[in-house]
């Protein structure tokens, strides 16, 4: 008996795995729902990145939909995003607020400079305390907030050509039409 033992144990652990993959099977694991969808978006009061004695509120964000994208230069991720945020932004068909997360100044200017600053506008939570209002965990993250303040979408991961033509132009397209 005790030889079978770890086979038996080695077989259950295999079984479980296998019923946890079966069950995931074909689900995006970037779209992770959040409690804010559908809600207004948290209020915030953060510096504005081109001049920290000014503060951004959430209501000088309302009347045009925008996409908030959780960035940092210590973040790899937010590299393979970011031409497309730009070709994003470059586009006009979104506002595009960039949100620099737990990030030092410098090194996010210097980002910023080998990168390219594609942001209409750039609030900074460098503690990251107002992050815990949005779920924001870590980055890159992605919300679409419509006109009204309210959260309409959440990405978690970079944000690649195929999220934005098969999520967010959809969503825009809606809200655009008064969905």
């Amino acid at each position: 008996m005790g030889r079978w033992l770890p086979l038996a144990m080695f077989a259950a652990l295999a079984v479980l795995l296998g019923a946890g993959v079966f069950l995931n099977a074909g689900k995006t694991q970037t779209a992770i729902e959040s409690p804010l969808i559908g809600k207004p978006a948290p209020d915030f009061a953060l510096p504005d990145f081109a001049d920290p004695s000014t503060t951004v509120r959430k209501a000088d964000l309302l009347g045009r939909p925008y996409l908030l994208n959780i960035w940092a230069s210590w973040c790899a991720s937010c590299r393979v995003e970011h031409p497309v945020i730009t070709e994003l932004a470059r586009s006009g068909r979104i506002t595009v607020v960039g949100y620099n997360y737990k990030d030092a100044r410098p090194d996010a200017e210097r980002w910023l400079q080998q990168f390219g600053d594609p942001f209409h506008r750039i609030i900074v939570d460098e503690p990251g305390r107002a992050a815990i209002d949005w779920g924001i965990y870590g980055a890159p993250e992605t919300f679409l907030v419509d006109a009204r303040g309210v959260v309409r979408w959440k990405h978690v991961g970079p944000v690649t050509v195929d999220v934005v033509e098969d999520e967010l132009l959809p969503l825009l397209d809606a809200l655009e039409d008064g969905q």
